[in-house]
């Protein structure tokens, strides 16, 4: 154990999957809102919100590779897209993470909850050069029944407990450490809306599979209070991404539909972490970070609203390059660190995650670990300065499209929203705008392009990003 560990907080990060910046009652822009999230309210109550949080990309897999490896996603293999519940491991065997930095540091580690950045699967006739032919990978090409050739424990996870992707991919299973709990070898019945064909272990049940997740993780957090070492938990429920089959203990929570009731069960996990740490009367000496990977979608599965905005007032939605698809709520209570109901309007990114436990902890980040992430510790700590904690912030869309912003300058280089909402892509006309520039201050909505009138700032932004993919890191440390 490290010298003075038993002082460092225990750390909680709690990311959803497709939460939006409305979602959350203590962000609604409803009034009143639709959906009540009590224990969401109340870590903003008993700490801090930020307006201005942003995941590194408007999709799930890239998003959450950033938050664990501080590094955007677009310098690996995943150009666009995500990856799928058999595609092999996205994180680089040499590649520092937080949790292996924590680990290094005499934190015990945990990994709870939906995974999606790939597994070593043990395929009988190889890996498929296609990623086509993963996606569609029934499961009859897996031997289920050997361990893993690698899963979370091998980028500094002591324990993992989760499902291997979404909750609409197959395999149906739950896999702890390198093992699947039970054996995925029956056709998924019943398939829910747009779950994809695959195998499933018998009597898999998706409306219970979020309760586990919080059951394990409460049994993480309670194992771990009786040991000398603080705790890093990475807990990642599967919702409100779809299929929205909440337990029934949950169903009618809201005023939103399945989805909405989905969004009261992220609240209810959050709610028995809370429980937990104040049963065992650790809360004080735990920081906790509470967010999502990307925007919502604009409805539900059937097309519905009811009158609910999930991703507040912000232009778009999940997979766009605007703003409502990687504006995130993000929630910190660190009590006696973190100011009580403060709000924070800094612009930050959840791959700014490493870096700041970086500085909490007082390590050295990893060589070459980290490239794309600073420290928010005291916008945390409330800090005042004369200048931004971060220069500028790189957004991705789901096709692959870029944008940056620098203070109230935002760039994104091409048409349309790179993602769900119309138009997707727009090709250029003569004389026009091949790209978007909005300035989020007198334009927070993103509604006038200014991209032909303001050149300058556009060839600004443009070299940094440039010089941002050549040198392989945004931060110099």
């Amino acid at each position: 154990m490290a010298e003075g560990a038993q002082q460092r907080p225990n750390i909680i990060y709690i990311m959803a999957d497709d939460m939006g910046f409305g979602d959350p009652s203590c962000y609604a822009t409803v009034d009143p809102p639709k959906i009540s999230t009590p224990n969401l309210d109340r870590l903003a109550a008993e700490g801090m919100r930020f307006t201005d949080a942003h995941s590194a990309s408007a999709v799930c897999t890239p998003s959450r590779y950033a938050a664990l490896t501080g590094r955007y996603c677009w310098r690996t293999r995943l150009q666009s897209g995500v990856m799928w519940g058999y595609s092999p491991p996205l994180i680089e065997d040499d590649r520092p993470t937080v949790a292996s930095m924590l680990q290094s540091e005499g934190y015990r580690t945990a990994a709870i909850g939906k995974w999606h950045l790939g597994l070593g699967w043990n395929w009988r006739n190889g890996v498929p050069d296609d990623d086509a032919a993963i996606r569609t990978e029934f499961g009859h090409n897996i031997d289920h029944e050997r361990p893993l050739a690698a899963s979370p424990n091998d980028v500094g996870f002591d324990y993992f407990f989760g499902i291997p992707a979404s909750l609409d991919m197959q395999p149906y299973c739950f896999v702890e450490n390198n093992e699947t709990v039970g054996v995925p070898s029956v056709e998924k019945d019943p398939y829910a809306p747009q779950q994809r064909e695959g195998l499933m272990v018998p009597g898999w049940r998706d409306d219970i599979v979020d309760a586990t997740h919080a059951e394990k993780a409460c049994r993480f957090i309670e194992e771990s209070h009786g040991a000398e070492e603080p705790f890093f938990l990475y807990l990642t429920p599967s919702v409100p991404h779809r299929p929205c089959i909440p337990p029934e203990f949950i169903e009618g929570a809201s005023e939103a539909g399945l989805r909405g009731d989905c969004v009261a069960l992220y609240d209810w996990v959050v709610g028995e972490v809370m429980e937990t740490l104040d049963r065992l009367g650790i809360a004080d000496n735990t920081l906790m970070l509470v967010t999502s990977d990307n925007g919502a979608r604009a409805t539900d599965y059937y097309g519905n609203d009811w009158g609910h905005r999930p991703n507040g007032d912000w232009r778009g939605q999940k997979a766009d390059i605007w703003e409502g698809g990687h504006r995130e709520p993000l929630i910190a209570r660190w009590p006696g660190q973190v100011p009580a109901g403060s709000v924070c309007n800094e612009t930050v990114g959840l791959i700014d995650l490493m870096a700041t436990c970086a500085e909490i902890v007082g390590c050295e980040i990893p060589e070459d670990g980290a490239p794309d992430s600073v420290s928010i510790l005291p916008a945390l700590r409330g800090e005042e300065r004369s200048e931004p904690i971060r220069d500028a912030i790189v957004h991705h869309s789901l096709t692959g499209m870029f944008s940056i912003r620098q203070g109230e300058w935002k760039a994104c280089f091409g048409l349309g929203s790179g993602g769900f909402s119309d138009p997707r892509r727009i090709d250029p006309e003569p004389g026009g705008p091949d790209g978007q520039l909005y300035n989020m201050a007198d334009d927070p909505h993103e509604t006038t392009n200014l991209w032909q009138k303001e050149p300058t700032v556009v060839e600004r932004l443009t070299e940094l990003l440039h010089m941002w993919q050549r040198e392989g890191r945004s931060i110099e440390r």
